[in-house]
């Protein structure tokens, strides 16, 4: 069974597009890495996954409901931003970010979930005292404590040290053994690699959309995504 379809979607500026005619589709249980260049589409891609862009062409289904007509695909889909943004002075303790996503659940969720995640000694610590690798655990938690379907993860360990890193992959290649549907984007190519089943390579258009042992095996495939990624770096300095 498909989780979530995604066909023909377009979206941005007639002059400037951020996805251009993209299709694919995510089964339920699968562990999709997203990889593209910055300025790929990823994040456009994940916002309207997220409902957070509906100024789209195309198509958009979750468990074969398109999101146009209802949010209810929301409750089912828990999300981790690639930066959390939290000041070190913001008042809240790990424990009440994590309360944000219980939407009404058992509160004896939070502290499954800041075990599950190996934060538990930190419930009562300012989340803007942690490191980034730990703000990320404790996004998770949150993502998680709502009982989600789908995870979505924009680049969930950007900034993380190697052993932060380590075990949030490790937590997330768990999740995804529970039956939990995980799509994710990262730069971390050796990540991707090892831990996702499927890979879709994004630049504007869909380059690759398959078995993740297909494309990293495919020497011509990781040749032309590093190209691509190269030409998208030097462009971005061009303009600064």
């Amino acid at each position: 069974m498909h989780a979530i379809e995604v066909e023909g979607v377009t979206a941005g500026y007639p002059q400037v597009r951020a996805l251009e005619d993209v299709s694919f589709a995510i089964d339920d249980g699968d562990l999709l890495g997203i990889i593209g260049p910055n300025g790929a589409g990823k994040s456009t891609l994940f916002d309207i996954l997220l409902g957070l862009n509906t100024d789209y062409e195309g198509t958009v289904r979750f468990f074969g409901s398109d999101i146009r007509g209802s949010r209810d695909h929301l409750r089912r889909t828990g999300y981790v931003p690639q930066d959390p943004g939290f000041e070190s002075n913001f008042p809240a303790t790990v424990r009440d970010v994590v309360s944000m996503g219980l939407r009404g659940k058992d509160r004896g969720r939070v502290d499954e979930m800041l075990k599950r995640l190996w934060i538990h000694e930190l419930g009562l610590r300012r989340i803007g005292e942690l490191s980034v690798g730990q703000q990320q655990r404790v996004m998770m938690a949150k993502a998680l404590v709502g009982e989600p379907r789908i995870l979505v993860l924009d680049e969930p360990a950007a900034g993380a040290d190697v052993q932060s890193s380590e075990l949030f992959y490790s937590i997330l290649r768990g999740l995804n053994g529970d039956g939990i549907t995980i799509v994710w984007s990262s730069h971390d190519l050796d990540a991707v690699s090892r831990l996702s089943n499927r890979v879709a390579c994004l630049n504007r258009t869909l380059f690759f959309h398959g078995e993740a042992d297909s494309f990293f095996s495919d020497e011509s495939l990781v040749r032309q995504y590093s190209e691509a990624t190269m030409q998208a770096h030097m462009r971005e300095h061009a303009d600064a």
